[in-house]
């Protein structure tokens, strides 16, 4: 049997979208993988599954490409919200994930908000293996040291070094994200301040490897910097594959990312094959 998907991607970080509000399909970790994989399935970053859900416009859940759920893909986020634009014309759809449910909006120049929620900053909300100061985590490897720690909905933990673009991200990411710090792993951000208000950040993803961007992980780069002094609460992050803007508010300590969302293509796929 065909299922229909979409591809899509914010940035660059893509995801195979598939819809299950109409059509029940079931989908495990070993066919995430295999749909995942670059060379035989279709590729991926993630796969994004899409449920009914009371409350809320639906559900999204998401799978890694290595089979893992992740509570939260803020690019995902992006484009599902984008789907639902396009689907019902409501600009601002309420999405559910197991992180909790993420208000977006479709700002008028066509790039899409995101209410990432507050971040947790707290040792066992991040989760960590033991008390710890999550400003100043003491994990070090090669050029890094002394990274930053918060949740947005997963596990991040951010350095801050400088010419992070000659950092050897395949060498240190993998590491560093099954570090015994991390019980349940982590996704780990390699920030550079250009400026007050601008970063640029590589993203070495629990799950997925390096990515073109992240969303998540570029709100807890913002909110890490902006812990150590180094940003403002508003910054643009050069990701990869292009820029997004972060704010952290400071009335409801919410944080808002900003940035697009896109359709590659449409297609169908044998799940049995897969």
């Amino acid at each position: 049997m065909q299922t229909p998907f979409l591809k899509m991607h914010g940035l660059g970080n893509d995801f195979v979208v598939i819809d299950r509000r109409a059509r029940a399909c079931a989908l495990g970790p070993g066919e995430a993988r295999r749909i995942a994989d670059r060379h035989r399935g279709v590729g991926c970053d993630q796969i994004i599954l899409l449920d009914r859900a009371a409350g809320a416009d639906l559900f999204m859940r998401i799978l890694n490409a290595d089979g893992s759920e992740a509570g939260a893909c803020g690019n995902a986020t992006r484009c599902v919200a984008e789907l639902l634009f396009r689907e019902t014309g409501n600009p601002a759809p309420l999405i559910r994930t197991l992180a909790g449910d993420l208000p977006t909006r479709r700002e008028a120049d066509g790039r899409i908000t995101v209410d990432m929620g507050r971040p947790a900053l707290e040792w066992d909300q991040i989760p960590l293996a033991r008390p710890l100061d999550t400003l100043h985590l003491p994990l070090a490897l090669g050029p890094l040291a002394d990274p930053a720690a918060c949740s947005m909905g997963n596990p991040h933990a951010t350095f801050f070094a400088s010419a992070v673009d000659h950092l050897p991200i395949a060498e240190l990411g993998p590491v560093l994200e099954h570090d015994p710090l991390f019980p349940e792993r982590a996704n780990i951000g390699f920030a550079e301040i250009l400026a007050p208000d601008r970063l640029r950040l590589i993203v070495w993803e629990r799950g997925a490897g390096r990515t073109l961007a992240c969303g998540s992980g570029a709100c807890a780069a913002l909110v890490n910097a902006h812990r150590r002094g180094l940003v403002g609460r508003r910054a643009g992050l050069l990701l990869d594959g292009g820029e997004i803007e972060i704010t952290w508010r400071e009335d409801d300590d919410h944080v808002l990312m900003t940035g697009p969302a896109a359709i590659a293509f449409h297609g169908t796929i044998d799940l049995a094959a897969a």
